[in-house]
């Protein structure tokens, strides 16, 4: 017969040749792919070592941060650039540097992290309750804190946070006394490295855009009393340049400086980032001198942790860490709403 057994194998085997010759290799392709996308998957414990990696700038302060040994976060480092397939850091003897790949992936674990936690926070937020005293510096209450608080005040409504603003060197002497709970604090390059460092600016002078009163002599400054860490900074540059200036408006607030400034009054100093908008910024070809970078520390009281603190703690600094805030605006360039 010519149907038989044998016909049907045989039709079969062809018709499966036919494909294996045609189509079986797109098919390895599409299986392999697959696969592929189904394994890439980055752990945030290996992005989360990473990042600590940065802000510390070494392996061994990271291992402190993240509880592990300085080996286990080599290992880590390296695992993960294995995952990225892409070398992370330029190694050296002094200090980590990031390849354009690690800085390119640097911005997307900042992100990948604070959604992670933003999620786990949202989901856990009923068993956390309770208040936070916070001081921070005027500026900085009322630039970027305000955004910060708004997002973790969603995903923590049963915590109430109490905030105030003071100078720094206050602030600090306030929070020994037992006012507050968490401090944000400027400190010169040369104070005591307390605290965690959370980010690091340039300090910048400003004018007003419509006025050119840094070209009077002598200079009028508009500054806050002490011991503001602006007005000594300033103070100490102008005498070593031997500049003559005199101080003709006095504000412990920033809206009160800002607006001295902005109505013509004087020149005056302020973090990078918290520059008011219609400001320009000055420089040395201005005749002014440059004031180098101040850090912004944030301090916890010790012995008084609860699992609020410890969620607006960890909150505030990943929030400055992944900000990618731009302390310097540019010399010479008037700083408006949206840039």
């Amino acid at each position: 017969m010519a149907g038989g057994l044998g016909g049907p194998i045989s039709r079969t085997a062809a018709t499966y040749r036919e494909v294996d010759i045609g189509k079986v290799h797109n098919l390895n392709l599409i299986i392999s792919g697959t696969h592929d996308k189904a394994m890439q998957n980055i752990p945030t414990e290996l992005l989360r070592t990473f990042v600590k990696a940065i802000d510390s700038g070494s392996f061994t302060r990271a291992a402190e941060l993240v509880g592990r040994s300085q080996s286990a976060v080599s290992l880590q480092i390296r695992r993960l650039e294995e995952v990225v397939d892409a070398r992370l850091f330029q190694r050296d003897a002094h200090k980590l540097q990031l390849t354009p790949e690690g800085k390119s992936l640097a911005q997307f674990a900042r992100r990948i992290l604070a959604l992670n936690d933003e999620a786990l926070a949202s989901l856990r937020q009923p068993s956390v309750a309770g208040r936070v005293r916070l001081g921070a510096p005027h500026e900085y209450t009322a630039s970027l804190l305000p955004e910060f608080l708004g997002k973790f005040a969603q995903s923590h409504p049963n915590v109430m946070l109490e905030v105030t603003s003071d100078l720094s060197k206050n602030l600090l002497r306030r929070q020994q006394n037992g006012e507050f709970d968490l401090v944000i604090a400027l400190h010169d390059e040369s104070s005591t490295p307390d605290g965690e460092r959370i980010f690091t600016e340039p300090l910048v002078w400003i004018t007003s855009a419509d006025h050119a009163r840094h070209e009077q002599d002598p200079l009028p400054l508009v500054v806050a009393p002490p011991p503001c860490i602006y007005r000594h900074r300033m103070l100490q540059a102008l005498n070593q340049l031997g500049q003559p200036c005199r101080i003709v408006y006095l504000s412990s607030s920033y809206n009160g400086i800002s607006a001295a400034v902005l109505a013509g009054l004087g020149v005056t100093v302020m973090a990078g980032s918290t520059t008011p908008q219609g400001v320009r910024i000055l420089g040395e070809q201005d005749g002014l001198p440059s004031l180098g970078q101040l850090e912004l520390r944030l301090h916890r009281t010790p012995h008084n942790s609860t699992e609020a603190i410890a969620r607006l703690e960890h909150y505030i600094a990943e929030s400055f860490a992944g900000a990618g805030l731009v302390g310097d605006r540019g010399v010479g360039k008037i700083w408006r709403k949206g840039e």
